[in-house]
């Protein structure tokens, strides 16, 4: 929860704008002293926004600080909305990152002065893993350009990171229980699955207790457990429910016909008569693969009610297939952004890397290609990722629309993880300049036989005319292909009327951009390139105040005859 703090009208208005934003992340603190206000919601909130001089917050909170990793983060907004300051608690409390999101909802400049944050490194405090050890120092050798070596014993994709291959100080990325050295900061990566199986009415006791002592035998890190898998059949067994949550890790299941299958080394037939399959901790801690650090192993109680097991799963590399959109700044999403800081390598067209290489952090390799080699650029992209890394495959528009997703996505099997990161499409950005042509149904449709043959374009073409669909032409015409927009517009001819609208935009959202409305008779594709989007209406669409407008039902076209 995020308490919101005020003093003054302007204040106020400030703080009920962000709590209207937010209604189910705030409580706002009203009718009471401030000073007793700031100290009800620092005892009781994870994060406060108070709406004061900054001076004025730091003799309110000076008192009440005790530790960074358990300090609430605070951010001060001048009463002017001007300024987003975090002041207390920028990683641990998560203030840099909540500065920034109360900058956008209220338009004011996020002002973040943590040292990592203001030269674009990534704090190893923020990274999303556990992490012991001399972080501040080690951090500090990072900004200072020292040498700080990265021992990765487990594979994990990370940011980008000055590091070196030997080094004063020493980042270490490891699942083992190891104490970190004076110059030393461990990361700790969730690469260990812990199989449990228990009786009815196991003890969280018990089942903790056996967990925590294969993990201390086998010299592994309880920071790096990422789950409890078990069978189904014991989802909501208390023990196992418990000790998860002490963990703080998730309970994973599955079947026990999923289970049975899986080839184990120490099956036993009192698994297979109690819940169906020949082994639970062992099979469930293996079903996704792995290598086997812990056989199973049975809790020291007379009888023994819990058993488990422990397998370290490989590091998987990422791939984030990530829309910039149609090419203005601020039609970049926040998630994109997220995105390329995050990635360690960065692929994609040269002048799409050109757009965004100013948002990208200290040390990302860029691996750019020219026009015509989308093939070769997804393969680089995967590859990349299936050595472990954290890439970012990016494509102009929405990744997914004639872009850079369907050719990853066919050369990635299930041995990375993928994400997707939707932007604003060419139509849609094409669109928003227009009116709303696309109101109701449409389609986009590309021109380009590069490769797809002319023959099922224009089937294409031909169905949506005949649906009365709007149309959306993506790569209409290009020098050395001049005829196939002409045909297309031939095909809509014969199903819609002369005066029916279409709009042709060129480079929508940047600089250069411009836009025409027209009509289907009077396009001349001579006009047109491959940085212009062409849109053709249906039988609704209206040209209204210099607008292409298609109704959202066909209620108004019947009204208007």
């Amino acid at each position: 929860m995020i308490g919101l703090i005020s003093a003054t009208a302007a204040g106020a208005a400030a703080r009920d704008r962000l709590a209207a934003a937010w209604p189910d992340r705030t409580r706002v603190y009203r009718g009471r002293p401030v000073p007793d206000a700031v100290r009800a919601a620092f005892a009781e909130c994870e994060q406060l926004v108070c709406f004061l001089a900054t001076g004025a917050v730091v003799r309110l909170v000076a008192p009440l600080l005790g530790d960074k990793a358990g300090d609430p983060g605070v951010v001060c907004v001048d009463e002017g909305g001007r300024f987003a300051v975090s002041l207390v608690g920028g990683h641990g409390g998560g203030a840099n990152e909540l500065a920034r999101a109360v900058g956008e909802v209220l338009g004011a400049e996020p002002v973040v002065t943590t040292a990592t944050d203001a030269v674009h490194l990534p704090g190893l405090d923020t990274l999303g893993l556990p992490v012991e050890g001399n972080v501040a120092a080690v951090s500090r050798a990072l900004l200072d350009g020292e040498a700080v070596a990265l021992r990765a014993e487990v594979r994990w994709p990370l940011p980008p990171l000055p590091v070196a291959e030997e080094g004063a100080y020493t980042v270490r990325v490891t699942d083992r229980l190891v104490a970190p050295g004076e110059r030393e900061a461990v990361l700790r990566p969730p690469t260990l699955v812990v199989g449990v199986g228990a009786s009815k009415g196991a003890s969280v006791e018990e089942v903790l207790g056996l967990i925590e002592e294969a993990l201390r035998e086998a010299g592994l890190s309880a920071a790096s457990v990422a789950e409890l898998a078990t069978v189904d059949a014991k989802a909501d067994e208390p023990g196992i429910v418990a000790a998860a949550r002490r963990l703080g890790v998730p309970v994973v299941t599955y079947s026990a016909g999923e289970l049975a299958r899986v080839e184990v080394p120490n099956p036993s037939g009192a698994p297979l008569a109690a819940v169906g399959t020949p082994s639970v901790a062992e099979a469930a801690a293996l079903v996704n693969g792995g290598e086997l650090l812990v056989p199973k192993r049975k809790s020291a109680g007379r009888p023994a009610t819990a058993t488990c097991a422990v397998v370290r799963r490989p590091g998987r590399g990422r791939l984030a297939v990530v829309g910039l959109g149609p090419g203005a700044r601020d039609l970049l999403t926040p998630r994109a952004r997220a995105e390329l800081r995050r990635a360690s390598v960065l692929v994609g067209l040269d002048q799409y890397v050109d757009q965004i290489r100013d948002l990208l952090r200290p040390g990302t390799r860029v691996l750019e290609s020219g026009l015509g080699a989308e093939e070769e650029r997804a393969r680089t992209a995967v590859a990349e990722a299936r050595r472990g890394r954290a890439v970012a495959l990016i494509g102009s528009g929405d990744a997914g629309v004639y872009a850079m997703a369907s050719p990853a996505l066919a050369e990635a099997s299930d041995d990375i993880d993928v994400v997707g990161v939707p932007g604003v499409t060419a139509a849609l950005a094409a669109g928003a300049l227009l009116g709303a042509p696309l109101g109701h149904d449409h389609v986009s449709i590309s021109l380009s036989d590069l490769h797809t043959p002319w023959e099922v374009i224009e089937r294409r073409v031909r169905a949506a005319a005949e649906a009365d669909l709007v149309v959306t032409f993506y790569n209409p015409r290009s020098r050395g292909r001049d005829w196939q927009l002409p045909k297309a517009l031939a095909i809509l001819a014969e199903h819609r009327e002369p005066e029916t609208p279409a709009g042709v935009v060129r480079n929508a959202s940047r600089p250069d951009e411009s836009s025409r409305l027209t009509t289907l008779a009077a396009l001349d594709p001579a006009t047109v390139d491959m940085m212009t989007v062409v849109t053709v209406g249906n039988t609704a669409t209206r040209a209204i105040a210099g607008r292409m407008v298609t109704p959202r039902g066909y209620r108004w076209q019947e009204e208007s005859r």
